[in-house]
């Protein structure tokens, strides 16, 4: 696999999202699946891997920590931090922003036994609590750098505003947001900040949550799969979306690729400074997403699918309201 540079460290250009294997898009992998789709990446040359406290309330950090720890010296280690789950009245676990300087410590040193490491690569603000100052929640990330306890800090659906002021607090290593051939948000700013600052920036959700893989039966979504209130997956907005489709799998299939392998190659084409992290449960899909490290994409087939797939032709904002008002990215 091509190497790129993330932050300080090079990693394999396509890396591993450790969010599907417990969370948001319906049943959870079983542990036996989980261990074998970390194991298998490891093997087919992944060494970036990206998780969260977040995803599974810590249930991903969990396996990560039990499957992967024996080998943690090949490869890089990225979670999160600043979101997470909090007892409600209820008692049951809900999903809560908070980047207070104490809770995002606590939050670390959780992670760290998770994870069963002494150290996190790279570190992420998972999203900046708006209550708090950005600066506030990177100094404590930098107090973790200091203590020895995170390598470097990353910032997670930011502004290029937002990322300026907190690079300004100290040196920010990678931004983490959602970019696809549907998802073109970062162009408006933010990745032009990012080669301005010398900030790497990560993917995620690279083939635009399975639109990009072939017909989705959206009726069928479990009431816990994230989409299902995302308004591109609205029965109104999805037939309109899908006719999209017929003509980007054409153009897959003349290069000779796989739908998913072509949304990752766009990505890869895009600049040598975007990592995409694909996720999934299957190993089988996994294999598929590493294969776009391969394709190669003439200008003339870049020029048609931006020109097929873009924030002008995609019917539907990529996030519900509330979502939309807890990140900080711009949007057009």
């Amino acid at each position: 696999m091509q190497q790129r540079k993330l932050g300080p460290f090079t990693v394999g250009a396509i890396g591993l999202g450790c969010m599907n294997i417990c969370h948001a898009y319906g049943q959870p992998a079983t542990f036996e699946e989980a261990e074998r789709l970390l194991l298998t990446a490891l093997d087919e040359g992944v060494t970036h891997f990206d998780t969260a406290a977040l995803y599974g309330f810590g249930q991903s950090e969990t396996i990560v920590g039990k499957v992967l720890a024996k080998h943690r010296s090949k490869f890089t280690l990225a979670s999160k931090c600043g979101m997470g789950g909090e007892p409600n009245a209820e008692g049951v676990k809900v999903r809560v922003i908070d980047g207070r300087p104490e809770k995002i410590k606590a939050t670390c040193d959780e992670a760290l036994q998770r994870l069963q490491t002494e150290v996190i690569d790279l570190y992420y603000l998972h999203r900046w609590d708006k209550k708090v100052p950005v600066e506030e929640s990177v100094g404590a990330l930098a107090d973790l750098v200091r203590a020895g306890k995170i390598q470097s800090i990353g910032l997670s659906e930011v502004s290029a505003d937002t990322l300026r002021k907190a690079h300004a607090e100290h040196p920010i290593a990678a931004l983490q947001t959602e970019y696809s051939l549907w998802s073109r948000n970062p162009e408006i700013a933010v990745l032009e900040a990012c080669r301005e600052l010398g900030v790497s920036f990560v993917a995620f959700s690279p083939v635009a949550r399975g639109f990009l893989c072939g017909k989705l039966d959206v009726a069928a979504f479990e009431a816990k799969d994230i989409r299902k209130p995302m308004p591109r997956f609205s029965a109104e907005n999805y037939p309109e979306n899908f006719k999209l489709f017929e003509a980007y799998a054409a153009i897959a299939k003349e290069v000779g690729c796989t739908p998913a392998q072509l949304a990752i190659a766009w990505l890869l084409h895009q600049g040598d400074d975007i990592l995409p992290i694909p996720g999934t449960r299957s190993v089988d899909h996994l294999r598929e997403d590493l294969g776009a490290d391969g394709v190669k994409l003439s200008d003339d087939v870049l020029a048609r699918l931006n020109g097929l797939i873009n924030q002008n032709t995609v019917k539907g904002d990529r996030y519900p309201e509330q979502a939309n008002k807890e990140v900080d990215t711009e949007r057009f």
